[in-house]
């Protein structure tokens, strides 16, 4: 999980830095979000055995802080009926 808070009035170009460079290759699923306060998160599940490497990272006049990672391992999972 990737987790970035863009610099003020900056939040749609961090999305739109977001979706060109830190979409992660390889992944077997990944998704893209928005949410108040420019903040922009990636998820990305990979197939076993594969250690990702980590996303680009972005130009610091975009960012309010520095990128935050976590690493989560599957523990359980409800699916739709």
């Amino acid at each position: 999980m990737w987790e970035a808070k863009a610099a003020a009035g900056r939040g749609a170009e961090l999305l739109a830095w977001a979706r060109e460079h830190a979409l992660p290759a390889g992944a077997a699923r990944v998704e893209l979000f928005s949410a108040p306060g420019d903040r922009v998160l990636v998820i990305s599940w990979w197939p076993a055995g594969v250690d990702p490497a980590a996303p680009a990272e972005p130009p610091s006049d975009l960012l309010a802080r520095p990128v935050h990672r976590w690493g989560f391992r599957s523990e359980y999972l409800v699916e739709e009926r």
